[in-house]
């Protein structure tokens, strides 16, 4: 009705999961490359997690428009099914003949028969289950026997799970512990912060013919507050606002057609928009970004001395250059009796801001938690933020306490300082308080972010890459021939020659790409080796 009107080709707020629509966040980008990188993997499971309407079946069909040539696909798109429905569906859609009333066996059988001869042809075989927390623990557990089927040198079937948080609940569960050790890459999709909405809101109107703005930037907030930066939210209210702009005879939506309209589709008023959880995560992850974006500012913009005086968030520093490695040690062995599924009484809402009390803690800080500029903070004190995304066996390698960003069954984000760590086990605080836990009680929970604190040598900020100059050098020259992999002759001007040799060789033998950059991950490998002060996972040499 309103597209002639805005110059418009079509509508441009449809909640059918075109991937031409797709606007990639970060967050998109990020759960399309854990997509990717899953479903090259050879075999196993790929996890995809997000609140309704957060965008995970329009991202998956983007991925298969991008899958090459050679890859078989079968969806199941109605997981409330028995074991044998499941393997009659995956049977049809990959268009094997079987008998009308089969048994498990039987079907099983046939679908290795396809999968063998797939794999002789070179072809892969992937299969998509939607809304896979509506399945029943016996097709989870078929699902996961699927995966056996194999040849000596591959797994035959990929299997690609899209869910709501609850599934991760489910995953959560001790039964389910198998299940969960075959999830080759995972993911949860958060909603779109504020600045994203004006992005996701002018890509849908440029796709749909127009490039004028219809939804002034001052009403990113308000649309964030409506839809807790839901996309399909986003959609029905942004949908009903055209309608209400249009109705008015106006060229744009103002707040009070954008809040009528919300009241029409969503049934409720501000601020109560799919309950308090809805906002909740928006707002974490919003403070997420801001961490990030904060941090990426202090590296740009360090200042040339420390700021002092009494506003300072830190209150003192204890730790002397003769202080010897602080590392919380866990007792050896396997204790079995280990919680091995998160305690929700634990950490369970507990803020960044808390968190980063307890980080700041271990490296003998006091920080006030009522500022949030967590790195500016850290930065007077000789310290630095490492923000990141990497896998457990990065952060044993660091061998640095973290914070880790955990996901509650409701899919809110929740955060909690990993401060000790063993093959199996980890400590982990929260509000001064410690738990001892199984490191499968984190399995379903953390997809990998992480904070950090570090001890920044006296250099200027940025990379040092190959052929670099600058005082950088002339300190790693000096830090190399302090762990004798190198005879520095004091007239290093350049990072090349012998000295990148040895810098490389250095990046190699401690489990770095030998890329010869120097940057903050191999930096606090040069503290290790250095053995500075400073908190650890473990004592050098536990583990």
């Amino acid at each position: 009705m309103y597209t002639s009107y805005f110059g418009l080709n079509e509508s441009p707020f449809s909640i059918a999961p075109d991937p031409l629509y797709l606007y990639m966040s970060e967050r998109h980008r990020e759960a399309l490359a854990h997509l990717q990188y899953g479903i090259k993997r050879d075999g196993g499971f790929v996890l995809l997690t997000g609140e309704v309407g957060a965008g995970k079946t329009t991202l998956c069909r983007s991925l298969l428009e991008q899958l090459p040539e050679g890859v078989d696909i079968a969806f199941v798109f109605n997981p409330k099914v028995s074991v044998i429905e499941l393997l009659e569906t995956i049977c049809d859609e990959l268009r094997i003949d079987r008998p009308e009333h089969g048994s498990v066996k039987k079907l099983v059988d046939l679908l290795n028969v396809y999968l063998l001869e797939a794999n002789a042809d070179g072809r892969k075989t992937v299969l998509f289950i939607d809304e896979a927390q509506n399945l029943s623990t016996d097709v989870l557990e078929q699902l996961r026997l699927l995966t056996n089927l194999e040849t000596n040198r591959h797994k035959l079937l990929q299997i690609v799970l899209l869910g709501q948080p609850e599934l991760l609940s489910i995953l959560d569960r001790e039964e389910m512990r198998q299940f969960s050790q075959r999830i080759t890459a995972r993911y949860h999709l958060g909603p779109l912060d504020i600045a994203e909405i004006g992005y996701y809101v002018h890509h849908r109107l440029a796709i749909a013919g127009c490039n004028r703005s219809l939804f002034p930037e001052i009403l990113n907030k308000t649309m964030w507050q409506l839809t807790g930066g839901i996309p399909r939210l986003i959609n029905l209210v942004c949908d009903r606002a055209l309608l209400g702009a249009y109705t008015l005879d106006r060229q744009e939506v103002d707040s009070r057609i954008l809040r009528q309209a919300a009241q029409e589709v969503l049934g409720r008023m501000p601020h109560s928009v799919k309950g308090k959880r809805a906002a909740l995560a928006a707002g974490m992850a919003g403070l997420v970004l801001l961490l990030c974006v904060g941090a990426l500012w202090v590296w740009k913009n360090q200042p040339s001395a420390p700021e002092t005086g009494s506003a300072a968030p830190f209150k003192k520093q204890i730790l002397g250059k003769n202080n010897p490695e602080a590392a919380i040690r866990l007792p050896e062995g396997t204790d079995e009796s280990l919680p091995r599924r998160w305690p929700m009484d634990f950490a369970a809402s507990q803020s960044m801001e808390s968190a980063f009390v307890d980080l700041a803690g271990l490296w003998g800080l006091s920080y006030r938690a009522d500022r949030t500029d967590y790195c500016s903070a850290a930065i007077e004190h000789g310290l630095d933020c490492l923000i990141g995304k990497d896998s457990l066996d990065t952060l044993r390698n660091m061998n640095q306490p973290a914070i880790l960003t955990l996901y509650g069954d409701d899919g809110i984000p929740f955060y909690v300082v990993m401060a000790g760590l063993t093959h199996d086990r980890g400590l982990f605080i929260a509000g001064g308080k410690q738990h001892e836990l199984a490191l499968s009680a984190i399995a379903s929970r953390w997809f990998g972010e992480y904070l950090l604190l570090w001890q920044r040598p006296p250099i200027e900020r940025g990379l040092l890459k190959p052929g670099g100059e600058g005082a950088s050098v002339e300190w790693l020259a000096k830090t190399l021939l302090e762990l004798r992999i190198y005879e520095a002759t004091g007239q290093e001007v350049r990072l090349e020659g012998a000295l990148l040799g040895a810098f490389k060789r250095f990046q190699l033998s401690s489990g770095l790409t030998p890329d010869g950059v120097l940057g903050p991950m191999t930096l606090i490998h040069l503290n290790i080796a250095r053995n500075l002060p400073g908190p650890r996972l473990f004592p050098q040499g536990a583990n």
